[in-house]
């Protein structure tokens, strides 16, 4: 055993640096809605604005409820900026 600092990046940490990058955040946010949702293209997901947004997309692609479409939109968005 050393007295040194570990080197090692915790995983903490990474979340912490992806939270100061809001460009990370964004593509993260992006990737969860079109694992969950896969008939969004790449285009369609960059050009998503906000959670209402989601919410018409998700409505008008997928034939949802608006009620069902806010509570799934929300539950995947969970506070994240787009």
């Amino acid at each position: 055993m050393t007295n040194q600092p570990s080197t090692a990046t915790t995983t903490a940490a990474a979340a912490g640096r992806m939270q100061d990058d809001p460009a990370a955040v964004k593509r993260t946010l992006r990737a969860d809605i079109g694992s969950k949702w896969g008939k969004f293209s790449t285009q369609e997901l960059t050009d998503l604005k906000d959670s209402d947004d989601l919410v018409t997309q998700l409505v008008a692609k997928y034939g949802l409820d608006k009620d069902v479409a806010q509570r799934d939109a929300a539950a995947i968005v969970n506070g994240r900026a787009f």
